[in-house]
């Protein structure tokens, strides 16, 4: 067959005719079969293409529960934590514990939480929603443009540079002090944690009134370039180079941006039907461009993921991956060992920092509802134990569908490596003085006391197995996990 194709081309090329020209340009096959694997893999992309809606979202929903849940512990569980750790303080010295210690870390934690959030919330009294909408909307629509691309770039600025001061602020109230005077340092730190919440949430105030006077604006040209603001996201990212670690980064700083979006949304919304005297029928006139907004930030968000995993050539596995990554990191944090609470861990992997965005939301809430008489104070409580019962709900079904990702991403036996006591370039005896996970017995020291409520049941059967025995030494294998947790927004690797 080859033998007759040879002959026949011979001879077309033997009759260099007009005819002949034609009749090959008509007739001319294209054999494929010669380059299967080319083509193969170019099919392969065009699946993995298909793929990406899927399991992006996958992914994106997964993370906003978990950012959900970090948000709805200010509201719910918080207060009660901030309740007990003052009860503990104030009941102490009538029991007689005087040898022991007033608080723990935990509660010091719990009772500076609960400080920033009344001060900043009475700070933010002083700041006219009203006239902040007014005098934003007296401006030109280009200026409003400009305005909200630089107040995106504040809110990762402060994102970064806000969770090092609340770090600084815990670990500064927790460390072991030799000197009584050495406490004194907690109060500059303090002082610079509730300046940053307040900032912030007055950025993001501005944030939210540049949204609401795009919703508010006639002709909606605004909201038409303040979305197509986020197709110019796919210019700056979509022609990079990316690894598995940048775009798991960039996965994170998607999540917290699209639920910050939807808590951005809800105030506007709040805010117009306070404004219209909580009529039913105007919230029918600003559900499409709510929907609007959101269907581009999807949209958004999957041309730029299908195209960075197409030109970087990585599979649509990879968001099970980091699902997985982020299901270790909720399951390590009930563990009895735990070094942060689960809001911390998720602030650091997301960049997603929930006491400016309550504050906000706190301040706009009580501005538009009227709370009065007995029947409004009930059906707060109700409201409020309605949002306890949402949150345990949530976090009992993250914990469940977190355990079957990680046992179905063979990372268990990774729950139990200790953690290195020592870190390059640093002394053992540095590492014995600042840790604060490596506590003797009968001590609770750890940021948060949780213990597992939920276990796998292979992760037990090793645990036993475990008992009185030392973990073999496993070589460290680059992967998910080995990214720094302190990474902000995706703005850096380690």
């Amino acid at each position: 067959m080859n033998a007759v194709r040879r002959e026949q081309r011979e001879r077309e090329n033997s009759d260099p005719s007009l005819a002949r020209f034609l009749c090959a340009e008509l007739t001319r096959g294209y054999f494929l079969e010669h380059n299967e694997a080319k083509y193969t893999e170019r099919r392969e992309r065009v699946y993995t293409c298909m793929r990406i809606p899927r399991e992006l979202e996958k992914l994106m929903i997964f993370g906003f529960f978990l950012c959900l849940d970090a948000f709805l512990y200010v509201f719910t569980l918080l207060p009660l934590r901030v309740l007990l750790a003052l009860l503990h303080l104030f009941t102490m010295p009538c029991c007689g514990l005087r040898g022991s210690l007033l608080l723990q870390p935990a509660q010091v934690c719990d009772i500076f939480k609960g400080l920033i959030m009344v001060l900043c919330y009475s700070m933010m009294h002083y700041v006219d929603y009203s006239m902040m909408y007014h005098l934003i909307r007296g401006q030109s629509v280009i200026k409003l443009y400009i305005i909200y691309n630089m107040l995106e770039v504040a809110d990762r600025l402060f994102s970064s540079f806000g969770q090092d001061i609340l770090d600084a602020l815990y670990w500064t109230a927790t460390e072991p002090k030799e000197r009584k005077r050495d406490s004194i340092g907690v109060i500059p730190h303090f002082i610079m944690a509730v300046f940053y919440v307040f900032l912030h949430a007055i950025l993001i105030m501005v944030q939210a009134s540049t949204l609401n006077v795009a919703f508010n604006s006639h002709n909606k040209s605004l909201l038409t370039i303040m979305m197509s603001n986020n197709f110019v996201e796919i210019k700056g990212s979509v022609f990079k180079k990316f690894e598995k670690n940048n775009l798991f980064q960039m996965s994170n700083s998607d999540i917290k941006e699209r639920f910050t979006n939807y808590v951005l949304l809800l105030i506007v919304c709040l805010r117009n039907m306070e404004q219209f005297s909580w009529n039913p029928d105007h919230l029918w006139v600003l559900l499409p461009d709510v929907f609007m907004v959101i269907a581009s930030e999807i949209a958004v968000d999957i041309i730029k993921h299908a195209f960075i995993t197409k030109f970087n050539e990585i599979t649509a596995d990879v968001y099970s991956e980091y699902r997985a990554s982020l299901a270790f990191d909720l399951v390590s944090s009930r563990q009895k060992n735990a070094c942060t609470d689960y809001s911390d861990s998720v602030a650091r992997r997301m960049g997603f920092i929930p006491l400016p965005l309550a504050v906000l939301l706190i301040r706009v809430v009580m501005s538009s509802v009227n709370v009065q008489g007995a029947l409004s104070y009930s059906c707060l409580l109700l409201f409020y134990l309605g949002m306890v019962t949402l949150k345990v709900l949530n976090s009992i079904v993250l914990l469940g569908k977190s355990c079957v990702y990680v046992k179905r991403a063979n990372m268990e036996d990774k729950l139990f490596e200790r953690p290195s006591t020592a870190a390059p370039g640093k002394t053992p005896s540095r590492t014995r003085k600042t840790s604060r996970c490596t506590a003797p017995s009968g001590t609770h020291v750890s940021v948060t006391n949780f213990s597992p409520i939920l276990k796998l049941p292979s992760i037990q059967k090793e645990e036993e197995g475990m008992e009185g025995t030392e973990l073999k030494h496993r070589t460290p294998k680059k992967d998910l996990l080995d990214v720094d947790r302190f990474t902000i927004c995706g703005n850096r690797i380690d």
